[in-house]
Formats: C-alpha cells, structure tokens, sequence
C-alpha cells in the first residue's frame, strides 16, 4: 500500500513538561563543567538548543500502543480476529520469511507492525523532532543523583549530576498514512494516556521524571485522490465513481475496491461522520477536513470507535 497515497493525517501537537524530563545524550563530552549526563542538543533556528528527538518520541507511543493492543487483545496471531502485538525484540519472523508479497506480509504482522513497521514492511507513521516554543521559555538544570546498594543501603555508583528539562514547550507533528480508523483511534488513545500520565518520555521514569501534558493544536485529515463536487456537499474519488458526504472521515479500504481491500484484510467500509465540512486543499487539488485547536478529541473520538467495533464493542 505504499505504491499508492490515498489519505494522510498530519496531528499537530504540543509537549510540555509537567516536571522534569531528561532525553539523554548517546555520548558524553569532555567539557568537566558540564554534567555526567547531559540533554540531547541540535543546532536549530540559529543556535543551538535541547530537543525531543522524534526517534525517542516513536519509541515511546509504539511501546504503550502494544500495551494497549496486547490488554485488550492478544500477543500473537489468533483464530478471534483479534488485534495483537508481537514483542519486537525477541519476534524471529519466522512467519515473514520466503513471503514475497507485500500484501500477504502486510496481513501477517501483527496490528502495531502494520503502522510501526518492522523487517519486511515501512511504517505508517512519521514523528517529527519536537523543537522549543521560541515564544516559551525553556529552563534547565542540574540535579544530583546516586544508585544505593539494595543490600547494604550504601552508595553503590555517585554521586553523579544531570541534566533536566524542567518548563518550556515542544511543537511536533505526527503523520499517519495510508490508515485505517483504527489505528487512528489507537494513536487517539496513546496520547490520552500520554497526557494523563499513563507512561512517560525519556530517562528515569520509575523515579518521577518524564511526565508531560499534551496539548492538541490541529489534526488535518488529507485526501489526495479525491475532488468536491460542484456544490461542496460530496467528496468524489479521481478514477472511480465513488462519493461521499463532505462530513465522512475515511479509512484506507474506502478508497479500494473490495478484491484490494480484501488483499490487505482492510475494511471496505471505514468511514465516520463527522461536524467537519470537507475543503479543497492547495492548489485545488485534493480534499481535506481540519478540526482546529480544541476539538482534535472529536476527531479521535470518532476514530476509536471504529477501533471498539474491530473489538467487537459496539457503542
């Protein structure tokens, strides 16, 4: 499915430390008067400045996205239809090897391989480095910290000193392609829990850092296929005879006959309606529906029903 591009959501978001937060950097410098570790630093808008890389940032929303996948539903393929999640560090893909078709690969990996990826497939979704806020001001500083010995309750390693983010705002974007609804609705659900504090970002966890708020600026839902008609009400796809109301938020297998769709297990019918009229995007070529600051939840809202019907929970 990535020969073609048929919707596409880019999610705009905010992140800001609710506490402190520590990315740490892969190596340490040999400045003594800097700390023993310190937060990874970019050149970027002119000087240079920490960031959260969007490596760090995926890594975190796909490991609480197969939690969540593997709570409700299983950790290996099952006879239930079930969605499951494999653990990628120890998965051999035995199941991938001498298959040569994306599509069948595509229906053999588990949920979160369809959108993380994995040896034999791209992923779906691109994070992008989260940047400072130059309109916030962002504070750092040093802690200092030592590892106790559990048996004798002495010093075991320190003391040692890092560094910490403590306030400023972080704007990324998050892209979604080729999507189903579902998977949309996980990502909802991943960032809700990421907000209430479910899991966190960076080093020392367990131990009170990494906490943030999000904070959802923008979600636009993009598709390139597709035309208004002349009187705005209906979305119509280059090629076929396919319409719909210019309100319906759709998934990938919308846009595919049923013979593609069935060779990708989507659904051929994956679609919500929505309070958000369709508009043309750039240029005039191309569909697109934008829910603006403060009602992205409605979007995600409609998406993760259709991730309770893939559970066979109807609302």
């Amino acid at each position: 499915m990535h020969k073609k591009f048929v919707n596409h959501c880019t999610i705009d978001l905010t992140i800001i430390p609710d506490g402190p937060i520590l990315i740490k950097s892969g190596k340490e410098g040999a400045d003594p008067t800097k700390p023993d570790m310190e937060f990874v630093e970019t050149y970027h808008a002119g000087g240079h400045t920490i960031y959260l890389p969007g490596s760090s940032l995926k890594g975190a929303i796909r490991a609480h996205a197969e939690r969540i996948v593997r709570t409700v539903g299983e950790e290996k393929a099952n006879s239930k239809n079930l969605p499951w999640a494999n653990d990628p560090l120890n998965d051999k893909y035995e199941y991938l090897k001498n298959i040569k078709s994306s599509s069948e690969i595509y229906k053999l990996s588990s949920f979160t391989d369809q959108m993380f990826g994995n040896t034999s497939i791209a992923s779906r979704i691109r994070i992008e480095d989260a940047y400072p806020d130059n309109s916030k001001v962002v504070k750092t500083e040093e802690r200092n910290g030592v590892a106790i010995d559990r048996v004798f309750g002495s010093v075991a390693v320190g003391p040692f000193n890092y560094q910490v983010c403590t306030a400023g705002e972080f704007k990324t974007k998050l892209h979604l392609k080729n999507f189903t609804l579902a998977q949309l609705g996980l990502i909802g659900l991943v960032l809700r829990d990421l907000h209430d504090g479910w899991f966190g970002l960076g080093f020392a966890k367990s131990r009170g850092l990494g906490t943030v708020e999000i904070k959802l600026n923008q979600a636009v839902v993009q598709y390139p296929g597709c035309i208004l008609s002349e009187d705005k009400k209906e979305i119509c796809a280059f090629g076929t005879n396919k319409k719909w109301r210019n309100t319906h938020l759709l998934g990938v297998g919308e846009f595919l006959t049923k013979d593609e769709a069935n060779l990708y297990s989507f659904l051929s019918e994956d679609r919500q309606d929505s309070p958000v009229a369709a508009q043309e995007m750039e240029l005039g070529f191309g569909v697109q529906l934008t829910w603006k600051e403060g009602t992205v939840n409605d979007l995600f809202e409609r998406s993760v029903r259709s991730w309770s019907q893939l559970l066979g929970v109807t609302k």
